[in-house]
C-alpha cells in the first residue's frame, strides 16, 4: 500500500467479506493489530466496520466482537438480518451491508485523502470510481490467493492500490487462539458473501457451534 504521513485514512470494513477472506487463508484476524497498521501508515480519521446481526436469538455469538470493536477505536454499523422463504420453500437469511457501507465512504470523502475499502465485491467498482473523481485515492483490501479467488477483477482494476491479505498476515493474524485478552476475540461465523445478493442458507448462518471459541468471548 502506497501511503503518505499526512494523508487523511478511512477504513470500510465489510466484516463478512474480509473473515470470509480471511478464513480462506486459514488465519483468523487481530483487528486491534489490524487497527495499529493502518494508523501507522497516515492519520487515521475512522475506521467502519459493517456486519448484519440476527436479533431473535438469545445469545449472538457476535455480538461479544461487535462490542470489543465498538469500544476499541471502530465505527460500528450493524443492522438485523430479513429472513425469507424461496422458491423452493427453504428459509433463507439476508444481511447485505452495501448501501451502508458505500454511503458512509461519499459522505465522508471530503474529509478523507485516501480510502481503504475491505471487500472484494465487484458492486463497489462504480464506488470506487466515484470517489477517485472527488481526487481521494482508494485501496482495496482482499485476496486472488484463495480459490476461487475472493476479490472482482474490475473492482481491482479499478482501484489505485490492491493489497493482497496474504501479504499482510503475519501483521495483523491473531498470534494464538488464546492470546490476550485486549486483542479482539476471533470472530464467530458471519453471514459469509455470496452470489446470489447475500443470501443464506439456514446451514449458513451468521454463526457456528464451535464451543470452545464461545468459551474465548465470555473471557
Amino acid at each position: 500500500m502506497i501511503a503518505y504521513p499526512e494523508e487523511r485514512l478511512g477504513l470500510f470494513i465489510d466484516g463478512a467479506n474480509l473473515y470470509a477472506a480471511a478464513r480462506s487463508l486459514g488465519f483468523d484476524i487481530d483487528y486491534k493489530r489490524l487497527l495499529q497498521l493502518f494508523a501507522a501508515k497516515g492519520r487515521l480519521v475512522r475506521a467502519f466496520y459493517y456486519t448484519a446481526l440476527v436479533e431473535d436469538q438469545d445469545y449472538s455469538p457476535i455480538r461479544p466482537l461487535v462490542d470489543w470493536l465498538d469500544y476499541n477505536g471502530y465505527t460500528m454499523v450493524t443492522k438485523p438480518t430479513k429472513e425469507y422463504t424461496d422458491a423452493q420453500g427453504r428459509r433463507k437469511v439476508k444481511g447485505n451491508m452495501d448501501i451502508e457501507l458505500a454511503i458512509d465512504v461519499l459522505e465522508m470523502a471530503e474529509h478523507l485523502d485516501h480510502v481503504v475499502i475491505f471487500s472484494g465485491d465487484g458492486d463497489f467498482r462504480r464506488l470506487v470510481e466515484a470517489v477517485q473523481r472527488r481526487g481521494v485515492r482508494v485501496s482495496v483490501v482482499s485476496t486472488i490467493r484463495s480459490q476461487p479467488p475472493m476479490i472482482a477483477d474490475e473492482l481491482r482494476r479499478q482501484a489505485d492500490n490492491f493489497i493482497e491479505l496474504s501479504d499482510i498476515t503475519q501483521q495483523i493474524a491473531r498470534a494464538s487462539h488464546h492470546g490476550p485478552r485486549d486483542s479482539a476475540p476471533p470472530p464467530r461465523r458471519e453471514a459469509r458473501p455470496s452470489t446470489e445478493e447475500d443470501d443464506y442458507d439456514e446451514g449458513d448462518d451468521l454463526i457456528d457451534d464451535d464451543e470452545e471459541e464461545e468459551d474465548d468471548y465470555r473471557r
